[in-house]
């Protein structure tokens, strides 16, 4: 008898930290994961979404050089052996027949089997993929048998004697049957995925490059689908993602990951600091065989889109060299390194948002200083909610750091460590013997009071720094203050005074932004200058700590502490925050101060303390929500409502009439009335606003993500008045509600 032929596979798909235009580390990071990919025995792999030039070369793409270097690291790729005896699916940008396409280049010993080119574009959101590609459409005359064709540069033929590659979407028939295709990130998203067709036409693995950047709560979205992906149609699906600050303002949070038939059997992590992650499995094809022949409705299905193309395998492109799987009695196949099948499958691995509002925007902000040659941070600590939680996420980041480094000083993160704490010098494998020491070198912190500050607020930020460890002063600006004061007196003739001392609003908004400004101020002098105080070399980084429901108020001075280089929480509510800082104070018990810092009422602390009204617990007697006039809960529910369910001031009242139903129609108008004039009246500030970590749906950032207007008639004059018209049609709500009260 002839023995069956072995249906066994190893596989691979990663994250990789990419950075976008940086070709050459791009390369040296793909082919690291080319290496551990064949150390563990696989014989294919698959990489994340444009990772040639990185996903983030936004108008980049527009420029043939971007296209052209993409080729040239191609070629090094193959010449360096990336693909020797492993299928490798990389993702590139492709210039064909005069349109520029996303796409999936397959390779093989060498040689470029198929150019894959995605057709569902990414457009939402900080998505703009329709801006530089097109979505491609098969011509009605291509077929596997007769393919259209791309021609390969010129060098391709030189070194390797190829001029051509098929260009479409083909999955690939191997020589030992094994099956292969693909689908490209946004793809999986559409109501009719390419995975369901490829499914059905019999293709058995199917690789999704991708390039999906973090959010608060949106794994959960993204790993569903994928399992679905198997679960209904059978299959083994891989997918891989970049990891890491590709240049701007969004994280992508990897987490790759191989599923079987609705199984997870490997997950990479989300976050991490390492530039590179493989996760393999070994696979019985069998499996997804017996799986899909299990399901009738499968089978009936599949046959029917058979006969509708002429026969199974019309879109198949045969590859006679290439066999990828391996026979276990085979000698030569042996790898002590080869993952074991398992039947189990893997819980999914998915953090609590508290966890993920420190840990994504940590990484963030390390691949960011590591990356721009920068010696350290400098944040204005206040002693409050924000300020603190920027000083807790560095502190992650320090402790992420410090493990990784520690666990192998001479890798790359440790390197880096090195450089960016300026330990670098000679032959040296110096680490941090713990993240307090990091923080020391790259933390520097600094408390800038007034007349107006309270002592709460100082002992918090001073606790705070000792415990992180940061190079913390407390100083106070009222010289400053003074000075700028008297520079106008001497000008106009007139000396402004707070509301509480007989000034007008005016004069008492203008003392306030004297203050916030003159922090900014003193921020950059502090940035520029404390290395060299500290006998060291380099620049600091100025890190900004406005929350995502203060930009959308409008709630800061503009050019005040909210101007910085990099804001970590630009784009995370209040509420999320306050419980980032109790998770840590649990996590790690020398930041207990975070906890009480937590549950203080949050105060800017820029008029006069009136004694009769201070509380002990914010030590001061304003308030954020009283001067705001609105709740940052209530912020919350409007900023969800104006950008993620698109409503006007019409629909937003039509809405909260029934979610605060509680309230009398005229007190919901009311509040909608008050949001969304101050949403107007200072929208201007948002086309100044600090770069943010992109983390939550209803970021009001306009320069990427929230585009709209920046000068409104801030009457809102129809809109109102519908809203008005509405409330008049029930007054007897009105009328209830005041007898209730």
């Amino acid at each position: 008898m002839t023995a069956r032929p072995s249906s066994l596979i190893t596989l691979a798909t990663c994250n990789l930290n990419q950075w976008a235009l940086d070709f050459d580390g791009n390369v040296q990071r793909i082919l690291e994961s080319c290496r551990q990919a064949k150390e563990r025995g696989a014989s294919y792999r698959l990489g994340p979404e444009l990772e040639i030039c990185g996903y983030g070369c936004e108008d980049h793409f527009l420029e043939n050089d971007t296209f052209d270097h993409c080729w040239e690291s191609l070629a090094q790729l193959l010449e360096e052996g990336a693909t020797d005896g492993l299928m490798c699916d990389f993702g590139m940008p492709v210039l064909h027949a005069g349109v520029r396409y996303n796409c999936r280049v397959i390779c093989h010993n060498r040689k470029v089997l198929q150019i894959r080119p995605k057709t569902a574009m990414a457009d939402n959101g900080n998505y703009r993929e329709g801006r530089y590609f097109t979505a491609y459409s098969t011509p009605a005359n291509s077929s596997a048998n007769l393919p259209e064709k791309h021609l390969l540069p010129t060098t391709f033929f030189a070194q390797f004697g190829q001029r051509d590659v098929p260009f479409g979407l083909y999955h690939l028939h191997c020589a030992d049957g094994t099956t292969i295709g693909c689908e490209s990130c946004e793809e999986l998203w559409t109501p009719h995925a390419s995975h369901i067709d490829l499914a059905l036409r019999g293709v058995e693995i199917i690789g999704n490059g991708s390039g999906s950047h973090h959010e608060l709560r949106k794994l959960s979205t993204r790993m569903e689908l994928i399992i679905s992906a198997t679960r209904k149609c059978g299959g083994v699906y891989l997918y891989s993602n970049q990891r890491g600050c590709d240049g701007s303002r969004t994280y992508y949070d990897g987490c790759a990951m191989i599923v079987v038939n609705g199984r997870i059997v490997a997950q990479a992590p989300q976050f991490d600091v390492h530039d590179v992650n493989v996760i393999t499995a070994t696979i019985d094809l069998e499996d997804v065989r017996s799986y899909r022949a299990s399901h009738p409705a499968f089978g009936i299905q599949a046959a029917r889109m058979a006969t509708e193309e002429g026969g199974a395998g019309t879109n198949g492109l045969m590859c006679d060299d290439v066999r990828l799987v391996f026979d276990p009695f085979n000698v030569a196949s042996f790898n002590k390194n080869r993952p074991k099948i398992t039947e189990e499958s893997m819980a999914l691995k998915i953090v609590a948002p508290e966890e993920e509002c420190c840990l994504g925007p940590a990484c963030w902000l390390w691949d960011y200083l590591r990356r721009s040659g920068a010696a350290g941070f400098f944040l204005p600590l206040s002693g409050g909610a924000d300020s603190s939680s920027v000083a807790g996420i560095v502190a992650v980041m320090c402790i992420l750091v410090t493990k990784a480094a520690r666990a192998d000083p001479e890798g790359d993160v440790a390197k880096d460590c090195r450089r960016v704490c300026r330990q670098d010098q000679g032959n040296s494998l110096w680490v941090p013997s713990t993240p307090q020491e990091m923080a020391n070198f790259v933390l520097h912190t600094t408390y800038m009071g007034t007349e107006n500050s309270s002592n709460v607020t100082n002992s918090r930020a001073k606790r705070l720094g000792d415990a992180i460890g940061s190079y913390h002063l407390s100083i106070k600006i009222d010289l400053m203050v003074k000075a700028v004061l008297q520079v106008f007196q001497i000008t106009t003739g007139h000396l402004p005074r707070y509301a509480s001392r007989g000034g007008t609003m005016t004069e008492d908004l203008a003392l306030q932004n004297i203050q916030a400004r003159l922090r900014m101020v003193t921020a950059y002098l502090m940035a520029q200058l404390l290395p060299w105080v500290r006998g060291r070399s380099g620049f600091l980084l100025v890190l900004g700590s406005a929350n995502v429901d203060e930009g959308l108020r409008g709630y800061m001075t503009k050019y005040d502490c909210s101007s910085a280089d990099l804001n970590p929480i630009g784009a995370i509510s209040k509420g999320d925050l306050k419980r980032m800082l109790i998770f840590l104070s649990k996590e790690y018990p020398d930041f207990d101060v975070l906890a009480e810092i937590a549950n203080a009422p949050p105060t800017a602390e820029l008029r006069p303390i009136d004694a009769a009204t201070a509380t002990a617990e914010a030590g001061h007697s304003q308030t954020d929500e009283e001067d705001m006039g609105m709740s940052y809960e209530e912020l919350g529910y409007f900023g969800r409502l104006r950008k993620i369910s698109r409503c006007g001031p019409v629909s937003m009242f039509k809405k909260l009439m029934v979610t605060w139903s509680h309230l009398a129609p005229s007190e919901v108008a009311a509040k909608v009335k008050r949001f969304f004039y101050y949403y107007s009246v200072n929208r201007h500030k948002m086309t100044t606003i600090t770069p943010a970590y992109h983390a939550e749906g209803y970021s009001p950032d306009d320069n990427r993500f929230d585009l709209r207007q920046f000068l409104y008639n801030t009457r809102w004059t129809r809109q109102f008045a519908v809203i008005d018209d509405i409330v008049a049609q029930y007054p007897e709500a009105d009328n209830d509600k005041d007898k209730n009260d």
